[in-house]
């Protein structure tokens, strides 16, 4: 008899009560979705890996410690066969056979009467590939397609003629520490739908390169103020933009709520009226250290980290931060904004009691192609990057986890 394709759909399982037999790989694998789907789960098996036991201590399935036996598949809508026991699943696919239970098997797809396909999901969007027949079945083809819908989804790069996503309002993205790798998926995916884009030149720009023509890029640097202040004069951009009806997008780097002055631009639309969404972006402050090897904390050396803003110096009036404390601490000191500061900084750690020995990495440029490390103490570090020529931005490491790893940037 020829064979004819699979026929493609998706079960609606909340509620309905789902059977698992087996608790090894292959079910830590397919039961968060079927957890996510609202599926009543019963997983029967004598053992499960430490992630399926999670899953029935927290409530999520219920777990039946036993081999399977006939009639489990008793009232069940779907099962999923995964044990290690030949006998046992082909016992357990003819009872589903019997009780006309869509069933996957993990072990033999031929004998099965359901296939789960290679699944991806993208904002709304469940993508699933099936391959047209269980001998063709490539795994690693179907994962490769299902992923490359997935980031053209996610990325803005495919969409339906017509349709392309547009979010109201404005919405404040942290871009992330440079490299433009970095920027969350759904960053991504809201810069792809902007019609106006306000960024920072500490934002990603590899990223501006890849806008369509259509879309309008503002340097937040360049605003003209006037008598303004410059964070009220890109307030005013962000809101007279909006207000035209366009899907505005202030791509920040970083986070854009670690020195970002992300608040200040949420309460300036919120008082306008205008709807924000706000997108976490990775915080320079531990991006950058990683990607020259050095973490900020470490077992036996560094038990917590401390970020510290260094734009004003220790002995400015207007420096929130307590630095006889910081000096007191036995972890790590992280510093941004503090190139042109450090020696004045340096010098304040060691006279509140830190020893001038202490190790300090400066990141410069960190995770772009121009990135570099120069490394000092704190007895030394002013003169260090005078010499060097540090320039920012560039991320300041000050503790012992700065010699405990392989440098991996110069």
């Amino acid at each position: 008899m020829a064979e004819h394709p699979a026929y493609p759909v998706g079960l609606r399982l909340t509620g309905r009560k789902v059977v698992v037999l087996g608790g090894g790989q292959v079910a830590q694998r397919r039961l968060p979705a079927l957890i996510a789907a609202g599926a009543d789960i019963t997983l029967v098996s004598p053992e499960a890996t430490p992630s399926v036991e999670a899953m029935a201590d927290a409530g999520e399935i219920t777990w039946a410690r036993r081999p399977y036996r006939d009639g489990d598949l008793g009232e069940a809508w779907y099962a999923l066969i995964a044990t290690s026991d030949p006998v046992a699943n082909t016992a357990a696919s003819a009872e589903a056979e019997r009780h006309r239970v869509w069933c996957v098997r993990s072990d033999d797809a031929d004998q099965a009467t359901a296939w789960t396909p290679a699944t991806g999901h993208s904002e709304g969007v469940t993508v699933a590939v099936l391959t047209t027949d269980a001998r063709g079945r490539d795994p690693r083809h179907t994962a490769a397609i299902r992923d490359a819908v997935v980031e053209g989804l996610r990325d803005g790069t495919l969409v339906a003629p017509h349709h392309r996503t547009r979010i109201p309002g404005v919405a404040l993205v942290g871009g992330g520490p440079g490299d433009p790798d970095l920027i969350t998926v759904r960053g991504r995916r809201l810069l792809a739908a902007a019609d106006v884009v306000i960024a920072d030149r500490l934002g990603p720009r590899d990223l501006l390169a890849e806008l369509p023509p259509h879309v309008e890029v503002i340097d937040a640097a360049k605003i003209p103020y006037g008598r303004y202040m410059a964070q009220e004069a890109i307030n005013n951009a962000l809101i007279e933009h909006a207000k035209q009806g366009k899907s505005v997008v202030r791509l920040k780097g970083g986070d854009p709520y670690v020195f970002g002055r992300g608040m200040e631009e949420v309460q300036a639309l919120a008082e306008a009226g205008i709807p924000c969404t706000v997108v976490p972006g990775i915080s320079s402050s531990i991006s950058v250290p990683s990607a020259a090897g050095i973490p900020v904390t470490h077992r036996g050396v560094a038990h917590e980290f401390t970020v510290v803003s260094g734009h004003v110096a220790p002995d400015d009036e207007r420096s929130l931060a307590d630095w006889p404390s910081l000096a007191k601490l036995t972890g790590t000191l992280v510093v941004l904004m503090g190139v042109d500061k450090i020696g004045k900084i340096a010098e304040t750690l060691v006279a509140h009691g830190k020893s001038p020995d202490t190790p300090v990495a400066l990141v410069q440029e960190g995770t772009t192609a121009a990135q570099r490390r120069v490394d000092a103490t704190l007895a030394t570090v002013a003169e260090v990057v005078r010499a060097e020529e540090v320039k920012p931005p560039a991320v300041i490491v000050i503790g012992e986890v700065v010699t405990v790893g392989p440098r991996t940037a110069s």
